[in-house]
């Protein structure tokens, strides 16, 4: 006789999770929180240092220009009458500072793209064509943006002098010697050559920085196709130096937008203010005393920084 026997295997459920069950594990919580309180410690510094040093000064500045504050209220600064935007109009109205203005925008269109092409110019010498001595290049490049401005100054003005090394030099050579620092023309053409001077190290750099992230398979590629060095430059080079290209165009133009150095040291804003620039204006406002003409001007230039800073991100940013 046979016996067949069926055995009953019970197999246990697997747990099941609600799908719309999204919350996360202790652990997972307990890391996230230690993450979060990381990365506020380290942004604490910083955030101090921005908020003592831009965004205070920043409501201030721009309270101070809604007011009639001079010198004599810096005690009493809540003694000011609220004169709301009569500053900014009589500020605009100003022509020292509609003349401080236009010197600004000669600046930025003289020293910008003359110094964005000197640099790049030095990046590609430095990344393709020169091979020895590499090093030394690029820190010569490099010394004026870490060099003392004030020391720059003083050898530029003793350079540049009438009697100075470079006339002498041209006046060796039978050529004219101009009065660089008390003539218009020459004055803009020295504040222009410092500024170009200090700056070009900087884009230099940016640029290099760059290239060097330029695949070189590309350009072995172009070369075998018979492109030009020229026309490797044009449709490889170029196009993938667009997000560089903006950074430093951005850079440059605030820079500019802010000169304030160059025309301060080297010729107090002169001859005739005709090397003053906005920032310098502001300064000698406030050293005048005239404390909400100053913070006018001052918030007149943030706006403009920051308008055309926007205005280059969109025209400049890649296009998908």
């Amino acid at each position: 006789m046979s016996m067949s026997a069926t055995r009953s295997v019970t197999v246990p459920e697997a747990p099941t999770r609600r799908l719309w069950d999204s919350r996360p594990s202790r652990k997972t919580s307990e890391g996230s929180r230690a993450e979060t309180a990381t990365a506020w410690v380290f942004l604490a510094p910083f955030l101090a240092i921005f908020l003592i040093f831009t965004a205070i000064p920043t409501v201030l500045a721009v309270s101070a220009s809604l007011t009639d504050m001079s010198a004599r209220d810096v005690r009493d600064p809540f003694a000011v009458n609220f004169v709301g935007l009569d500053a900014f109009a009589k500020v605009l109205g100003n022509p020292s500072f509609q003349g401080a203005f236009l010197n600004t925008i000669m600046f930025v269109v003289l020293c910008v793209p003359l110094s964005m092409a000197l640099g790049f110019a030095l990046a590609l010498m430095l990344n393709r064509g020169i091979r020895r001595l590499r090093a030394f290049f690029r820190a010569a490049v490099y010394v004026p943006v870490i060099t003392n401005i004030v020391a720059a100054a003083v050898i530029w003005q003793y350079a540049f002098s009438i009697s100075g090394p470079v006339n002498s030099s041209l006046g060796a050579l039978d050529l004219a010697q101009p009065n660089w620092l008390g003539e218009s023309g020459w004055s803009i053409t020295l504040v222009v050559m410092m500024g170009i001077w200090r700056t070009a190290g900087t884009c230099m750099i940016l640029f290099l920085a760059g290239l060097q992230a330029v695949p070189e398979e590309m350009y072995e590629a172009a070369a075998t196709d018979g492109a030009s060095g020229l026309r490797r430059l044009w449709s490889i080079t170029l196009p993938l130096l667009r997000p560089t290209t903006l950074l430093v165009t951005v850079l440059m133009t605030v820079s500019f937008l802010n000169i304030f150095e160059e025309p301060f040291l080297l010729t107090k804003g002169g001859p005739l203010g005709s090397t003053r620039s906005m920032a310098l204006w502001v300064y000698e406002q406030f050293g005048f005393g005239n404390i909400s003409a100053s913070m006018a001007g001052s918030v007149v230039l943030l706006v403009l920084v920051g308008i055309v800073a926007i205005v280059q991100f969109r025209m400049l940013r890649p296009k998908h």
